[in-house]
């Protein structure tokens, strides 16, 4: 007898289906064909739908925020900014030719002159070439207090979290002790002892001050990242705290320790200028914006430009690392999408 033939497929508008097609049926009544061979092809194709990646692997936080980071003109123009400073602070004599600490006091107070753009202090120094190289102080204190802040708060913050009981309390204890310690009146008190003109008490400072601000980020943090599925299953199969810290933890905790480091730094370059500014933080003949925008107030009326162009750069300083900052934690915090 002969095989009975298949029954015949129609769509949801009556019409017959295509042999070897792949039926789906749309919200007004028709039908939409698709050959098996384009829907293995679609499945394939790289950059899947929205959260995948290539081949319809799922993105990592990381490369999503990277992702959103490259759209953001914020981060760009932040970016940019922070890339020239960076720039001006390893090579000063690419912009600047002059020596910050060669002065003519024949010249003091003067205006904008050929050669010298934003014109003389009140020792007769170029305030062009004093304002480049003063990015070089700024940028490395702002950077050593941020990277020796993030390293202990969050080493000292991560094992509270990670372990508990009397170590986090003790620790919590301390935090809430040097809360209790204004930075401004803190750094009065603690560097008006010091006679090092160099960076290095300044960082110490900001780093002693610093660091609890981080430890409890990092331990909210790390709490909250032991508590997931995958760091009980990794404990349930015998792996060791290292390994679960290194592994599991510190990849998804670490990603708010970075945005509040970026925000900070940009206030510690605005905390060093203020106690360079109070004639507690650096010393002549350390170049510094807050040491010459100390001398310059008190010809303000004068000279105005004395004060300005050191001032505008501090400005412009801080506020691209806070922009920068703000742009990474809206790409890294998942509620915000």
């Amino acid at each position: 007898m002969p095989e009975p033939e298949p029954p015949e497929r129609y769509t949801s508008g009556g019409g017959r289906a295509p042999e070897g097609g792949a039926i789906a049926a749309t919200g007004m009544g028709g039908a939409m064909d698709l050959a098996t061979e384009e829907g293995t092809t679609l499945e394939k194709t790289p950059g899947g739908p929205e959260g995948t990646g290539p081949a319809g692997k799922p993105r990592s936080l990381w490369s999503d925020a990277w992702r959103d980071l490259r759209r953001n003109p914020i981060f760009i123009i932040s970016g940019l900014v922070i890339v020239f400073l960076v720039i001006i602070s390893l090579w000063p004599s690419l912009i600047a030719s002059g020596n910050p600490l060669s002065c003519d006091l024949a010249k003091a107070q003067e205006g904008s002159q050929p050669g010298h753009p934003f014109g003389f202090n009140g020792q007769g120094c170029d305030v062009y070439t004093r304002t480049v190289y003063g990015a070089r102080t700024s940028v490395t204190v702002g950077v050593c207090a941020t990277v020796g802040v993030a390293l202990l708060g969050s080493v000292l913050g991560g094992l509270a979290g990670f372990f508990g009981g009397g170590w986090d309390a003790v620790l919590s204890r301390i935090t809430d002790v040097f809360f209790a310690i204004p930075v401004v009146l803190g750094g009065l008190v603690l560097l008006s002892v010091v006679t090092s003109s160099t960076v290095w008490p300044v960082i110490g400072f900001m780093v002693l001050l610093g660091w609890p601000q981080l430890s409890r980020i990092a331990r909210g943090s790390v709490i909250t990242a032991k508590q997931n599925d995958y760091v009980q299953a990794a404990r349930a199969l015998g792996a060791s705290n290292s390994r679960m810290m290194l592994r599991h933890i510190l990849p998804n905790a670490i990603a708010p320790v970075i945005v509040v480091a970026t925000i900070a730094l940009g206030t510690y370059i605005s905390l060093e200028a203020t106690l360079s500014y109070l004639g507690v933080g650096l010393k002549p003949p350390t170049v510094s914006w807050g040491i010459d925008i100390s001398s310059a107030s008190q010809y303000i009326r004068n000279a105005p430009h004395m004060l300005l162009w050191p001032a505008g750069a501090l400005a412009v300083t801080v506020l691209a690392f806070i922009m920068l900052g703000d742009a990474v934690r809206d790409a890294l915090d998942p509620k915000l999408r």
